[in-house]
Formats: structure tokens, sequence, C-alpha cells
């Protein structure tokens, strides 16, 4: 597998994961960014510090949650700048277009194919809003599960990410709210909400940060959630029936994300051998083969497993 390049913030300082045996996990030294590489075995990928050509004065970038490729092999991301919600590159970094919601907290991004022409699903915690986009920004579709009658009035709703279904259905997850994810047609009408607020119970969530379509068994699609402070991605069937864990200790992962036989996570926030809680700059990306084993870390240290 060729090396890959990795763009500058998705693993600045680091941690290293987890042992897996039940209850252990080793923290090793942190790499250093300016090492050639960073990532293990044929996971290895070169960091360009100096990757977008943006000028912060007139293009401000602030809390880049997510980035997606459309099918013109454009770099769409999404900042929490109200200037510029969404702001467009090339695979050379170079600045194509922007544009804004208004939004203050943009989080969630997921692009999606619908019949040849794709669409953005956007999600604001701050203000509770999930919309539906053109690639130009132009709203087309909004939903808000409390109209859905899936939220009553002492309910917080704040969305951190979608995904979209085989069959068009329209998930979201609430991971700064009531750590709900509530599912939907295509069309936006509310059909189920499961999880809730729990951190023992298996099918409920401690921030459901992010959600996603696992199709590497194509016979047989379903969706992961991640439980960011649970440190494991949770596996429900398509119709919110909770399967298992997948769990991933001393990593507080964020959305999932299937690309080929692997899932990839950005993990924003890691443990020390002192502090077993959420703590910042040690982030990195981490990656799972098809067996949902840790294969590599880039920014972080090496997975060891124990038995």
């Amino acid at each position: 597998m060729k090396r890959r390049t990795f763009i500058k913030g998705a693993g600045a300082t680091a941690l290293a994961t987890a042992s897996w045996s039940a209850h252990a996990f080793h923290i090793l030294s942190k790499p250093s960014v300016e090492a050639a590489t960073l990532g293990h075995g044929n996971f290895t990928y070169r960091l360009e510090t100096d990757w977008a050509k943006l000028d912060p004065g007139r293009t401000p970038v602030n809390n880049c949650h997510e980035m997606v490729m459309d099918r013109r092999k454009r770099l769409i991301m999404v900042t929490d700048h109200p200037k510029n919600n969404v702001i467009i590159l090339d695979q050379s970094g170079k600045l194509l277009d922007t544009w804004t919601l208004d939004f203050r907290s943009t989080h969630g991004l997921t692009l999606h194919d619908e019949g040849g022409e794709e669409f953005l699903y956007i999600t604001d915690p701050g203000s509770g809003r999930v919309v539906k986009t053109t690639l130009e920004g132009q709203i087309v579709l909004e939903i808000d599960p409390r109209k859905e009658g899936f939220y009553d009035e002492c309910q917080a709703f704040r969305p951190t990410e979608t995904a979209i279904g085989p069959n068009g259905d329209i998930y979201i997850a609430d991971g700064y709210g009531s750590q709900f994810v509530t599912q939907y047609d295509a069309k936006g009408k509310g059909i189920r909400k499961f999880g809730g607020d729990s951190f023992l119970q298996k099918d409920k969530f401690k921030q459901v940060h992010g959600v996603a379509i696992d199709t590497r068994d194509k016979d047989n699609p379903t969706l992961l959630c991640s439980g960011r402070v649970k440190n494991v991605f949770k596996r429900f069937t398509l119709d919110g029936e909770y399967l298992h864990d997948i769990d991933v200790p001393g990593a507080f992962i964020s959305r999932p994300v299937i690309h080929g036989d692997q899932l990839y996570s950005g993990v924003c926030f890691g443990m020390t051998k002192t502090r077993y809680i959420m703590t910042e700059n040690l982030g990195f990306v981490t990656i799972l083969d098809r067996e949902n084993r840790v294969i590599s870390n880039p920014g972080g240290t090496e997975p060891k497993y124990v038995d």
C-alpha cells in the first residue's frame, strides 16, 4: 500500500491506544509531528503542515470538524466560523469557493449522492438545526425531531452528525444533547428514535458523537454509532436494534468513517497513565481493520494487543 498524505490537524500530538485486555491500556511516548511518517504498518502518512492555501484574514477556519470529497474530487470542509461555514478546496489545497449558513457551531458533514446529484447534510448543535443543502449552499430540507414528536420540552437537541442509509433513510445523532439517534425517511418524516443517556446500559450512549453506515458486509449493512465517553463504537441494525460494542479503550473517538475494509476515526481526546479522563492535546487518528482490530494510529503510538 502506498504511503498516504496526511493533512495537518488530524493528529498534532499523540496518545497511545489500548492493549485490548479488558481493563488495561498502554500509554507510550509522544511521536514528533515533524517525523517523516505518521502511522504504522501499511497505513503510514506524510504530514504536510502548509497544505491549505488560505488567507486567515479572508477565509478564517475555526474548528474544522469534517471534510468530504465530492465526485469532482473537490474537498469540502465545514468550520464554526459564520463568515464561511463551508470551504471548498482542490486536492492541492487551493481555495475554490466558500459559503455560509450563518451557523456558529457547524459540526456534522455528510455527502450523499441521490440519483446522480450530490447533497450535503450539515448539523449545528448550537442552534439545534439539521439541514440538507446543495453543494452551493441552498437549503432543500430541514429536519427537527421536536416537530416529529421525538422530544419533549425538557429534552435538549444538539445534533452532531448524520448518516444516510441504503434506502435513503436519514439518521441523526444527538451527541451533545439527549443522546438519542433519530431516524427519518428521505423526505424527513420521523420513523423512530433509539438510544438515550446512560453510562451502563449497552443500548444507550454517553456522547453519541457520530454515526455511519457500515457497508463492509454488503449483504448486511449496519449502523455504527460512536459512544465517545465509553470509548466504544456501538453497532445497531438499521432498525435501531443494538447488536454489540467495538471497544477502543483509551480513545475518545469521533465519527466512524468506512473506507474499503477499514474503519477510520479521529480521536480528539486521549488518556494518560495518571489521567483517566478526556485530556486535550492528545489527539490522533485510529484505523481498524475488517475484524475491528486497531492496525495503525497516525499521530499516536503503535497499538499493542495483550491476549
